[in-house]
């Protein structure tokens, strides 16, 4: 007897979804539009365009636009003084680079060597800063045109006219200077007291550990501005002392708060509000300037009426911490508080440091590797476009040029970007081409482009790329007259050099994602190790201790950013490093409950034994050395003894123990 017939299984048809990486990389991101970058870029890279008609001369104006755009993607800076070096100092390996690309154009293999060399040079120098960065990347893409495009005019002409459109958008910058509505680098202070009251606001909540993220990133920019401004000024100026003295003010604050988080967790209460209304008060007085108090209505006053008698350690060292601050802030001379308690220290000359930088440079071996990983995709695309007889040889290197920076972020979602963002760039190119004639019509054209550049750069690189797309083959288009014919072989050479830099540039070297993070966090457990022997050693000094803290925070917060570049990796790279995430939010905890545990000591707390300091940096010692041996998380037990319950260390020895446990997670 036949059997009967299965009946068909329904066929479910699943929708296709992009992968999360791809989806983390499209998103756009959350951030204000910079109206006045916007503003900049409109008459910046439409002005040299009309002068250069005016003149007769339309290809001079472009080549003054191209370096005027160069200075909107590096006008980014908050303060002035900053914009100098953002702007100016880019222009100048701008203007060497496009010299030295004119003058091997069109002598074939020797083209190659230069170009290639400059390319060595370029991604070393990335590796010491930014402004490095943004200086190495404009001395290679200037040599790229220089060497790919015919430059009209005499040798000196293209690096005069580029320079000169770069400083341009400087000048309009510096315009608004008399008319800036406050100091920047006040107004940054005055932001890391605002974040410090929201992380008081989160004392207890879940969203304390964000908050106490944007601190460390607020903190981050206030001493960058300041320690910039430092370096040239510091004892002569009156402003910056006391703009030192009140960020040096605000880490007891910032101590207290991880003690006070643990005391609001334990007693299931709320912070009382007027702690966190009182650093908003300070943030006010700091945001107004230095401006005289009468006598008993100063921060400090007004500070004191906010807040109670505190009845533990932690509300004690809080209190103290923000009436210290508020005394800080009502000082009318505040010169001796910087010499006698300096916790930002004071930075070397600029000679000295330049002097290291280049040292470090040269005897590093993750600058001779990204140096070499560059020089070996524009080589292979130089050498390429050199055999194929193509007159747009300069676009493939140049597409390798932004892609290849891990600086600015994941190099394989760069790539995918680049192609996305070309080809909707291209898409807008290819209607201003075909149907805008060239003349008068291409500076409204260019005043409409333009501002779409600082627009779009806040939202995500793929954007960006969209928005510098249709502007620089205008531009080109201008210099070499190939109408509309450029558009395809443009995306093909897009296409190319994200292939290039995806093959020789990231899949042919051994390191990983995965490995710079574990040696990174590595890294930071060790130091956390160190900071906790020095939180409750023998040798107490204040100044160090705070130092080493933030430096820590520092040290996480690039880690954080190291992960979020990571997780727009494809797997099993993004996978991996998702399941390390946890271990990052461990050790940041276990900084912070060692902060928590040196300021209990300090205000009153007895201090611990030795044996259970010297127990606790042995095991955070031991977990860094389980996270270098490999590259995904390793059984790392804890084998703590039975320390005593009502010890200061005992939450300290908790968090340790939850990190080693996480570390054990297959």
């Amino acid at each position: 007897m036949p059997r009967p017939p299965r009946p068909a299984r329904p066929v479910s048809l699943r929708p296709l979804t992009p992968p999360d990486w791809l989806v983390r990389s499209l998103k756009p991101q959350s951030a204000p539009i910079p109206w006045a970058a916007v503003a900049r870029a409109s008459v910046a890279m439409a002005l040299p365009l009309a002068i250069g008609i005016l003149a007769g001369r339309p290809a001079y104006g472009a080549l003054a636009s191209m370096g005027a755009l160069s200075g909107v993607i590096g006008d980014t800076a908050d303060a002035y003084r900053m914009r100098i070096f953002n702007i100016a100092v880019p222009q100048l390996f701008g203007a060497l680079g496009v010299t030295v690309g004119s003058l091997v154009f069109g002598h074939g293999w020797l083209a190659v060597g230069v170009v290639t060399f400059v390319a060595l040079v370029s991604g070393m120098m990335s590796t010491i800063g930014a402004v490095a960065s943004v200086s190495g990347l404009l001395l290679l893409l200037n040599c790229v045109v220089g060497a790919g495009l015919p430059m009209p005019g005499q040798w000196w002409l293209a690096p005069l006219l580029m320079t000169g459109g770069g400083l341009l958008v400087l000048a309009l910058a510096l315009l608004a200077w008399p008319l800036r509505g406050g100091v920047p680098e006040r107004a940054a202070v005055a932001a890391s007291y605002r974040s410090v009251a929201a992380l008081l606001d989160a004392a207890g909540t879940d969203a304390y550990d964000d908050a106490r993220t944007t601190v460390t990133a607020s903190l981050n920019q206030s001493y960058d501005l300041v320690l910039a401004r430092r370096a040239r000024d510091h004892g002569r100026n009156a402003e910056l002392v006391r703009l030192v003295a009140q960020l040096n003010a605000l880490t007891p604050i910032v101590e207290a708060a991880p003690a006070a988080d643990q005391a609001v967790r334990h007693a299931g209460a709320c912070l009382p509000p007027e702690v966190p209304a009182a650093v908003r008060a300070l943030a006010a007085t700091v945001e107004r300037g230095a401006a005289a108090h009468p006598p008993g209505e100063g921060p400090a006053e007004q500070t004191a009426d906010r807040l109670s008698e505190p009845p533990d350690h932690a509300a004690r060292a809080l209190d103290h911490a923000v009436r210290h601050a508020a005394e800080t802030l009502n000082d009318p001379d505040p010169l001796g508080a910087i010499e006698t308690d300096d916790r930002l220290g004071r930075p070397a000359a600029l000679r000295v440091r330049a002097r290291r930088a280049a040292r470090n440079v040269i005897l590093s071996g993750a600058s001779w590797r990204y140096g070499l990983r560059l020089a070996l995709c524009i080589g292979i695309a130089q050498s390429l476009v050199s055999l194929i007889d193509v007159p747009r040889s300069y676009w493939v290197a140049l597409t390798i040029t932004f892609v290849l920076k891990p600086d600015f972020g994941s190099v394989f979602s760069r790539a995918v970007l680049r192609a996305l963002g070309t080809a909707a760039g291209l898409v807008v190119a290819a209607a201003v081409l075909a149907e805008v004639p060239h003349g008068w019509w291409d500076v409204p054209v260019m005043m409409l482009l333009a501002p779409l550049i600082p627009a779009l750069t806040t939202r995500g690189y793929g954007y960006q790329t969209a928005a510098i797309t249709p502007v620089i083959l205008l531009l080109s288009d201008i210099l070499n007259h190939q109408g509309l014919g450029l558009v395809l072989p443009r995306l093909v050479d897009s296409l190319m050099g994200c292939a290039i830099a995806l093959v020789a540039g990231y899949l042919l070297w051994p390191e990983s994602w995965g490995t710079r993070i574990g040696d990174r966090l590595a890294d930071a457990v060790a130091d956390t190790a160190s900071y906790v022997e020095c939180a409750f050693g023998t040798a107490r000094d204040p100044a160090a201790r705070a130092r080493m803290r933030r430096g820590l925070y520092r040290d996480l917060s690039v880690i954080r950013s190291e992960f979020q570049r990571a997780l727009t990796e494809p797997p099993p790279t993004g996978t991996r490093a998702a399941a390390w995430w946890p271990l990052v939010v461990a050790v940041e905890r276990i900084l912070d409950t060692t902060t928590a545990a040196r300021v209990r000591i300090r205000h009153g707390a007895e201090a611990p034994d030795p044996d259970e300091v010297a127990e606790v940096s042995r095991e955070l010692t031991e977990l860094a050395q389980g996270l270098r041996a490999s590259d995904t998380l390793e059984e790392v037990r804890t084998s703590f003894t039975v320390g005593p319950k009502d010890s200061v260390l005992e939450p300290l020895r908790q968090e340790v123990a939850a990190a080693r446990a996480i570390a054990s997670t297959p």
